[in-house]
């Protein structure tokens, strides 16, 4: 473990562990970094912080079959149970609530909603602990137009009647800067000293997305939609998840190292993947989904200091009267009680360890799918093989409280600011998107865990504390930013052990996620995972969807009554 300020420890053997740790995460050159250390600098030690959750030890023990006995006579009946809290089962509840479904409860473990979506306070500004942005929806997707416009995003539409973004809301300008071997330059792509073929497999890169772009099946659908289900399913788009990103690539001829850096980069940044990891399906996503026809720019991205917290916050006050949070559920048992089907669930609240129980008609299971595994009585019992199909990344997110804004030497502080030689992706300016120019500043660290393995990474991820996790960012930063480590007032750590689904090739357009879909025995099932794709759009569709599913069968129930 590396000293804290205020510890003392012999130099040798704190230095001997730090450059271990340092070139274990932020490989060769994380090592020179400390060689690079003034003395001075290294006895600084580390500044206070917590290490926030997720409730892992909690979350493992229901893994490792934590078992509750509950008497059936106090089971709390209830139309509705959702399991989980993140935006699907937020979007879920949203919609019960829109339909005058009352009679529902939500079950979050974590003492906060919102799931990758949280936010936290300082004293300076809000900031995420995950997620913090949104592409702009357009008029195809009007129930998460309405949700925006409900938070007060937009300001009219524009000629073709897509909703129009208020200044406010977007990523404040410059939005986008790339430190490479001492200088910081505009954009993400390393344009100085690119070569005369580096600009031409650019070009035609870019040529091979406005295909992709321009393409339509023979129903009229692109190729890539938001959300998914809305894109194609034809056979010339599913033999893309075939291969990986890198073998694509290659395939084309596309060998500029630059070139792949960005496009490595891109697949580190939205699935925690490295290009030889990545679904080609998902690596051209990223370049395609959100661009309405050729020549058209993106969709702008919505954000706010917190990140997706505001609409986490927004969608929780809604139904905040029906949320339980820190209650973590601990069986799902489908069965029949007096020829009627219903579904109990089991659970103890985390705090109190209190136990409770809710007979429901219908579960909403808007959890990742691999605890299906360990909850669903069934699923525990015999585990459908789809469930073993599902791949989570490993995240580490940092929040730093700095005395002053960081100081950079060429161009200037932007929105996201990405490290060329780095394992990270570098930092989102969080007290920046507010208008913080002068005085101290918050910025948020975010370092995926790429291993082959996903079970190995997350071992990684966690067997690192508070102390570690911040010693690897301020050592990381610290290479664009001298003096960091001084200025750094404090850092907050957060470990998500199963940040976001992973879209491997064969994932999307598998059967896995298919048959995940699927209800089972008054279980619906509605999470991001589910489109092979760990986006904010995808959770809320998702969501809502599970939730129209359940409306259609409480329906039903009552008109077979009428």
């Amino acid at each position: 473990m590396v000293k804290t300020r205020g510890q003392s420890r012999g130099a040798s053997a704190a230095d001997l562990d730090r450059r271990d740790l340092l070139a274990s995460f932020l490989g060769a050159s994380g090592a020179v970094l400390l060689e690079g250390c003034q003395s001075r600098e290294r006895d600084i030690g580390l500044p206070p912080g917590e290490l926030v959750g997720p409730s892992v030890a909690l979350g493992h023990r229901i893994r490792d079959g934590l078992r509750l006995s509950f008497p059936e006579r106090e089971l709390q009946a209830t139309q509705v149970v959702i399991v989980g809290g993140g935006i699907a089962g937020l979007a879920a509840a949203r919609r019960l609530h829109q339909e005058g479904i009352e009679d529902f409860v939500l079950l979050e473990l974590e003492p906060e909603a919102g799931g990758t979506s949280r936010s936290g306070q300082s004293d300076i500004v809000a900031y995420p602990w995950g997620a913090h942005y949104v592409p702009a929806p357009t008029r195809e997707f009007p129930a998460l137009v309405q949700l925006f416009d409900e938070v007060g995003v937009f300001e009219g539409t524009d000629a073709v009647g897509d909703p129009v973004v208020a200044e406010e809301f977007r990523c404040r300008h410059p939005e986008e800067r790339l430190y490479y071997k001492g200088i910081w330059y505009e954009g993400l792509y390393l344009a100085s000293g690119a070569s005369v073929d580096d600009h031409r497999q650019m070009t035609r890169f870019r040529a091979e997305m406005d295909r992709w772009v321009a393409w339509r099946d023979g129903r009229g659908r692109r190729a890539f939609a938001v959300p998914v289900a809305a894109g194609s399913d034809d056979p010339v788009v599913r033999a893309l998840d075939a291969i990986t990103m890198a073998q694509w690539l290659d395939q084309r001829g596309f060998d500029s190292p630059r070139l792949r850096w960005w496009v490595d980069y891109a697949c580190r940044d939205d699935y925690g993947l490295r290009l030889e990891q990545t679904s080609a399906w998902a690596g051209i996503y990223y370049y395609c989904a959100r661009i309405p026809e050729v020549g058209a720019a993106a969709r702008p991205f919505v954000t706010w200091p917190e990140g997706n917290g505001r609409l986490v916050h927004h969608l929780y006050s809604g139904v905040r009267s029906q949320c339980l949070l820190g209650a973590a559920v601990t069986e799902v048992t489908p069965r029949q009680v007096e020829g009627k089907a219903v579904v109990d669930v089991l659970g103890v609240k985390a705090e109190s360890q209190q136990l409770f129980g809710y007979r429901a008609e219908r579960v909403i299971f808007a959890a990742p799918q691999f605890l299906s595994r360990y909850l669903i009585r069934d699923y525990r019992d015999n585990t459908p093989r789809h469930v073993t199909e599902f791949s989570y990344g490993a995240w580490a997110v940092a929040n730093l409280t700095l005395s002053e804004i960081p100081q950079s030497e060429g161009f200037p502080l932007a929105w996201d600011n990405v490290l060329y030689e780095s394992p990270s992706l570098g930092y989102v300016a969080t007290s920046y998107q507010r208008g913080l120019d002068y005085g101290p500043a918050l910025i948020t660290y975010y370092y995926p865990l790429c291993d082959d393995d996903p079970r190995a990474a997350r071992q990684r991820l966690l067997q690192l504390d508070r102390e570690e996790w911040a010693e690897i960012a301020l050592a990381d930063l610290g290479r664009a930013h001298t003096g960091i480590r001084e200025s750094a007032q404090r850092v907050d750590v957060m470990r998500w052990g199963h940040a976001m689904i992973q879209p491997r090739p064969g994932f999307v357009w598998g059967k896995a996620r298919q048959l995940a879909s699927q209800p089972f025995r008054g279980v619906h099932f509605g999470h991001s995972d589910l489109s092979g794709i760990a986006l904010f759009e995808e959770a809320f569709f998702h969501g809502t969807r599970a939730a129209e599913e359940v409306l259609a069968a409480l329906r039903g129930r009552v008109d077979s009554i009428l």
